[in-house]
């Protein structure tokens, strides 16, 4: 971990210092592209981490952003019935367009344009959750109330039931 951020890390920390939040971007050796692989490098547990997930709608192609747990699924039935049409994931191209960002370090705000974001209710559950912050190793912690401010996102149902 350098004291000096990649520069996507740097834009989060830029972007997240422009909103008034006081949180820092750590960047670590170990990957974070994954929930789990995040929780490991961090020392959380895998529900603790805000996975930052870009669907595209399927008619309108506009992008909408779903802020899930580590441990859940997204649900794109209960997606579609939320934003009235039709969802697929994202492919890295329109993620990058859309965002600023790649997969596997998107964080929940400081994109290229405002997105329309959903979060799984799950996240309210947790005292600190993690979130991505630009690269597939840098993350940032908040609480679930931060990220509600954060992103102005509307908290839901959306995990796939298993």
């Amino acid at each position: 971990m350098g004291n000096q951020l990649q520069s996507s890390a740097q834009k989060v920390q830029s972007a997240l210092q422009a909103l008034g939040f006081p949180f820092s971007v750590v960047e670590l050796s170990a990957s974070t592209r994954t929930a789990s692989e995040a929780a490991s490098a961090v020392g959380c547990g895998v529900a603790q981490i805000a996975k930052s997930l870009v669907f595209r709608g399927k008619h309108s192609h506009k992008p909408v952003l779903v802020i899930v747990s580590g441990v859940n699924r997204v649900d794109e039935k209960k997606l579609r019935q939320l934003i009235g049409e039709p969802v697929g994931k994202a492919k890295a191209d329109f993620v990058r367009e859309q965002t600023g960002f790649a997969i596997g370090g998107v964080p929940p705000a400081g994109h290229v344009r405002p997105i329309e974001t959903w979060i799984d209710e799950d996240l309210l559950a947790q005292e600190e959750i993690w979130a991505a912050a630009g690269t597939p190793h840098a993350l940032f912690s908040l609480s679930p109330a931060d990220l509600l401010r954060l992103t102005d996102g509307t908290v839901v149902d959306i995990k796939e039931e298993q």
